[in-house]
Formats: structure tokens, C-alpha cells, sequence
């Protein structure tokens, strides 16, 4: 229990002092997290709908060669950036470029560090969305496709109307995954100088030599930022998913509803049929038999 009050209290100690850093760390983890999950997902949107252009035997050679050498350098981008960690990605293009360019491509400053950084992590994200936009995609039961192109759909209209929807809602879960590794794995652009949450724990650390307290704030700042993503992207899935009920509500006057169309007398005992179809039926069949028993069978019936 005395370790347990000496932890409060060097937590609380630690708030006191340096609360606004800690919110600075979770600003900073906080906007870089969405703006590259966005960026990525762009970039996954555009590798995933390009890598799943058709092309047959009977189109041009040209356009052949073209789909091919593009879904080449897809699969190199996706296959690089998903096989090797991100803090070498963070090290190659923070201080590669400038060395491979002779300084002409150089990330000074802050406002370099973050462009560095959005770039280093969008890129990251956007070689995983790749391949789940891919997928999503070719989940999709192919006979919308053909569908589409039956009622003269193009390529482009049929993706846009009618895959990407979908598509989208399949990997939604998806999204929020990457989001979610997205705010933990910021942490490791503290190799370019990125101040985030974990840089800033790691600074105040060397302040005042208190560090599991700082990782104790640290662990609830990523908690509370991770759980807070997965309540909202739960909440967007149930809204993209609708209700749960649905009412038909239809204003066609050739809707197949109750008491709107008549079967035939002959047929199942299964089969439909209105009211008025019934109640005609009954009618006539009790005037008729009024008919024979006042004036006999008629002989046509006999």
C-alpha cells in the first residue's frame, strides 16, 4: 500500500507540473494520428481501386503492358512498406533523402519534422489500406459488376455506384484498426524529433528521473485516446449499417400489395388471394346455389 500511495502522489506531482506538456504530447498524437490515417486511407483508396482494373486477352497490348506494370509497382510499394518497421522508414526518408538528393530535399525545423512524419506514417498506413481496399473489393459478389454493365454502366460508374459503397463498409473495421495502430506507433518518430506523447514522456523523464509515474500518465493517454477511437468508430459503423427494421413504403400502383391483384381460381391452397377476390367468389357461389334450389341444376352443369 505504500508503494501504491507513493505512485498517486508521484503522479499527482508529476500532473501538477506538467499537465500542459502531457496534453501537448496527446495534441500532437492526436493530429498527426487522424491526418496520416486519412492520407493513408486515400492512398490505399487509389492503390486499391488501380490494382483491380479488368483487362482481357482482346483489349489493346498497350493498356495490357500499362494494368500490369501498375499493379508491378503497387505490389513493390505494399510489399516494402508492410515488410519493413516503420522507425527505418522514419530514418530513411527523414535523413536518406537528404543525403541521396545532396540537400536538396531537406526536413528543417519543426514544420519539416511534422511533414516528415505525416508523410512516414500516411505512406505506412496507406500500403495497408491497399491491400484491404483490394479485398474489400473482390468481396463484392461479382454479379453487381456484371449487373452494372448490363444496364450500360462504365467501369468508373460501376465502381462509384455501386462497389465503393459497399466496399467502403466492409472495411471500415479496417480503418479504425489502422487508426488505432496509428496513435501508438507515432511514438516511434521520436527518431526524427517528433514530440509526441512519448516524446514528451521521455523528456520530462530526464527532468526529473520519475519514469514509471510518466509511463503510468502515458499508458492512460494512449488508453483513453484508443478507447475513445473505438467507441466512435463503432457508433459510425452502426449509423453506415441503418436500422435494424425496415417498413415498405411503396406509392407504385402496381405495388404487390394486399387486396391489389386477384390469382386465378385454379391453384394451391397456398396461393394468395385478396378479399374482394374471396368475398366475390363466396357471393357468387351462394347465389348460385339459391339458383338450383329453386329452379333446379341447370343442364349445362349436369
Amino acid at each position: 500500500m505504500d508503494k501504491l500511495a507513493k505512485l498517486v502522489a508521484d503522479i499527482g506531482k508529476l500532473w501538477e507540473h506538467y499537465a500542459s506538456a502531457y496534453f501537448t504530447g496527446i495534441q500532437n498524437t492526436l493530429i498527426l494520428a487522424v491526418a496520416a490515417t486519412l492520407a493513408g486511407c486515400l492512398i490505399g483508396l487509389l492503390c486499391g481501386i488501380l490494382n483491380t482494373i479488368p483487362y482481357t486477352q482482346n483489349d489493346h497490348p498497350a493498356k495490357r503492358f500499362f494494368l500490369k506494370l501498375l499493379r508491378a509497382l503497387i505490389r513493390i510499394y505494399v510489399e516494402v512498406f508492410r515488410g519493413t518497421p516503420m522507425v527505418l522508414q522514419a530514418v530513411f526518408i527523414f535523413y536518406g533523402l537528404p543525403y541521396f538528393t545532396d540537400g536538396a530535399i531537406a526536413f528543417k525545423g519543426m514544420a519539416g519534422i511534422w511533414v516528415a512524419a505525416l508523410i512516414v506514417v500516411s505512406i505506412n498506413t496507406g500500403a495497408y489500406m491497399a491491400e484491404s481496399v483490394r479485398g474489400g473489393i473482390i468481396s463484392i459478389d461479382p454479379g453487381q459488376t456484371e449487373g452494372a454493365k448490363a444496364i450500360g454502366m462504365t467501369h468508373v460508374q460501376t465502381m462509384v455506384n455501386v462497389i465503393m459503397p459497399q466496399a467502403l463498409r466492409n472495411i471500415m473495421p479496417q480503418i479504425g484498426n489502422n487508426y488505432i495502430i496509428n496513435v501508438k506507433d507515432t511514438s516511434v518518430m521520436f527518431i526524427i524529433g517528433f514530440m509526441d506523447l512519448f516524446a514528451k514522456h521521455k523528456f520530462l523523464v530526464g527532468l526529473n528521473g520519475l519514469y514509471f509515474p510518466s509511463a503510468v500518465i502515458e499508458m492512460a493517454g494512449y488508453l483513453t485516446l484508443t478507447l475513445s477511437a473505438s467507441f466512435l468508430l463503432r457508433f459510425i459503423e452502426k449509423l453506415m449499417d441503418g436500422k435494424s427494421s425496415y417498413k415498405l413504403a411503396s406509392q407504385d400502383a402496381l405495388a404487390m400489395s394486399a387486396g391489389t391483384y386477384n390469382h386465378p381460381s385454379r391453384g394451391t391452397p397456398f396461393d394468395e388471394q385478396s378479399k374482394e377476390y374471396r368475398d366475390d367468389r363466396h357471393d357468387d357461389l351462394r347465389e348460385r346455389t339459391r339458383q338450383e334450389l329453386k329452379f333446379g341444376t341447370p343442364k349445362g352443369d349436369r
